[in-house]
């Protein structure tokens, strides 16, 4: 691959070299700070005038920098917007970032620039109290409407037991109730246009198609969607909180919830960033398990995903097969782990354990089983024609509109966009391993389906490989902030029994700096942004999750379909509401 342009370069020739504050982080990505009056067109020049445009608004985000004591060399703050741009053409991205002073800060709105900054503005006017002005229905998207506060914001309390007794009083009761009544002008839609009056229908947040806690306010003329508003939330925890609050170790088994489908898929994101942090080297045997164990949730989540989606087109029978066989995968995983379906096995530096004896016959028992069912389900499902009446040409977009609207994954792929995080941006080893990437033509749900289905024999591919070639050698660095020391050298002198007592209690102390890893997970791209500020656990762990630009695409195609399309485009999606909300 060509090198890459500089970035600054290019910027200060468009803009001058007043304009940018270059920081320098631990993962190497360029990061700029950009006064708050200019960053809407240095967005517009990095979108769509700079040669190998800057197409993707990958994540948008915020920081509290109150409390903060290493910003050697940044602006000062109270509070950071950041937007993080990603260039296919460049294979790059670019981090710009916006300081902001004041209890009430105020910031251009971006979506002006990408529609997918909707969502994401919301969230930070939710979690930290940005406005944006020009934003075209700033509301809070994740925490009810009636919240007070801003849960990201350092004074805001991060347990329950700080927030005191929780009473539903008589008149608390009468205002939840008159802020759950939906008004369709406060959502942004139209109750009815000349002498046509919609007809608006709750889906959800309790609807079989909608895998989980989402409700989906619809404005229907007879059948048809006109628009569509969705209301998500529901299933928040404050996983982003809370890794404030936990030690770089304690918070792996948080992450396993995120994807709650995904297992250790979620762990690899968080665990390469705090890697990147400290400057922790996995060893070769340990990155081919976490490859052979992210792959086996890939197979296990797009299992669901196989099965659910023939349910929601009305064939009950594959969802008890596909769910057969997600047992047999998570028996693989139970006797690899000790875990199965939150395994929380990954470690900084390593992984848990090492293999167990007997490993290899199970793996190669799945591995010749598996190809024989795949194409069973073929027949069964993918050349139903139901399911392909109900499918093809459903949900469409391009691949522009992805791009657009930040969709990664399968989603992406399925318009033909050859685009892989394990081909494009190896990580853990992926670039040692022979495997395809699976693309549609259509981008629409039956080429969504097609995708994930070639990819679990893609992921049968990897996992053999792993087999034939798993090297030897140690399952954790050698590294004093990813292993504490033996504790047989505990007894020869107090320093050493010191550092091993805060090792195994606080964890490790990890340099002050910030680092972001994405990885191809099961529904996308997954990204953990993290920022230490030299202490024992996160100063701030921003959570890039997939499903969550994914859903905010669906009023853009929903609009035309039937409604048992909308189901349709919901299964095809395949996302998890926890990913949503985190």
């Amino acid at each position: 691959m060509e090198e890459a342009p500089d970035i600054q370069t290019e910027l200060e020739n468009k803009f001058g070299t007043g304009l940018l504050s270059p920081q320098g982080t631990r993962d190497d990505i360029s990061t700029f700070w950009v006064p708050k009056d200019r960053i809407l067109e240095t967005l517009r020049y990095l979108k769509r005038d700079i040669p190998g445009p800057f197409a993707m608004l990958y994540d948008l985000t915020a920081i509290d920098e109150r409390l903060r004591n290493h910003r050697d060399g940044q602006p000062e703050s109270d509070f950071s917007v950041v937007y993080h741009l990603l260039s296919f053409d460049r294979n790059q991205d670019v981090r710009l970032k916006v300081a902001l002073k004041g209890d009430r800060p105020r910031l251009p709105s971006s979506v002006s620039v990408w529609p997918a900054a909707n969502w994401y503005e919301r969230e930070v006017y939710d979690m930290f109290g940005v406005t944006f002005d020009g934003h075209p229905n700033l509301r809070r998207i994740l925490m009810p409407p009636t919240w007070k506060g801003h849960p990201l914001r350092k004074e805001h309390p991060a347990r329950a037991t700080e927030m005191g007794i929780f009473q539903l009083t008589e008149e608390k009761a009468v205002a939840e109730e008159a802020a759950a009544r939906f008004r369709p002008e406060e959502w942004g839609m139209k109750p009815a246009v000349g002498d046509v009056d919609y007809m608006f229908l709750n889906m959800g947040p309790q609807h079989p198609s909608t895998h989980g806690v989402l409700r989906i306010m619809l404005a229907l003329d007879g059948e048809q969607i006109v628009d569509a508003a969705l209301d998500i939330g529901y299933h928040h925890r404050g996983a982003e909180k809370m890794a404030e609050r936990q030690s770089w170790h304690t918070f792996i088994p948080y992450t396993d919830r995120i994807d709650y489908l995904g297992g250790v898929m979620n762990n690899l994101p968080y665990v390469l960033a705090v890697e990147k942090l400290a400057g922790i080297r996995a060893p070769d045997k340990a990155k081919v398990i976490r490859v052979m164990m992210a792959e086996f949730f890939r197979i296990a989540s797009h299992l669901v995903f196989y099965g659910t989606f023939g349910q929601d087109l009305g064939a009950l029978s594959p969802v008890f097969f596909t769910f057969n066989d997600r047992e047999r995968v998570f028996d693989v995983v139970e006797a690899v782990t000790g875990g199965r379906m939150h395994p929380m096995w990954f470690r900084i530096g390593g992984v848990a354990q090492d293999l167990p004896n007997g490993w290899e016959r199970l793996v190669k028992e799945f591995v010749d089983y598996f190809p024989p069912r795949l194409a069973e389900y073929d027949k069964l499902l993918m050349q139903s024609p139901i399911l392909k009446a109900r499918a093809k040409g459903v949900g469409s977009y391009t691949r522009e509109d992805a791009v657009e609207w930040g969709v990664t994954g399968p989603g992406l792929r399925a318009c033909g966009f050859e685009w892989d995080f394990r081909k494009k941006r190896p990580y853990s080893g992926y670039e040692q391993f022979q495997f395809d990437i699976p693309v549609g033509q259509n981008g629409d749900c039956y080429d969504r389906a097609v995708v994930r289905v070639e990819e679990m024999r893609q992921s049968l591919r990897i996992i053999e490989q792993c087999l034939k070639n798993m090297p030897e050698g140690p399952y954790m660095a050698d590294h004093p902030l990813a292993t504490p020391p033996l504790k047989k050298r505990t007894m020869h002198d107090i320093e050493t029994l010191i550092t091993h007592f805060l090792g195994v209690s606080w964890g490790p102390v990890i340099p002050p700096g910030e680092a972001s890893y994405g990885i191809e997970a099961t529904k996308g791209n997954n990204g953990y942004y993290l920022i230490s500020d030299g202490n024992t656990g996160a100063y701030r762990a921003r959570i890039r999750t997939p499903s969550f630009a994914h859903l905010q695409m669906i009023p853009y195609i929903g609009r035309g379909l039937l409604v048992p399309d909308l189901v349709a485009l919901l299964g095809s999606i395949d996302y998890v509401l926890a990913d949503v909300d985190r």
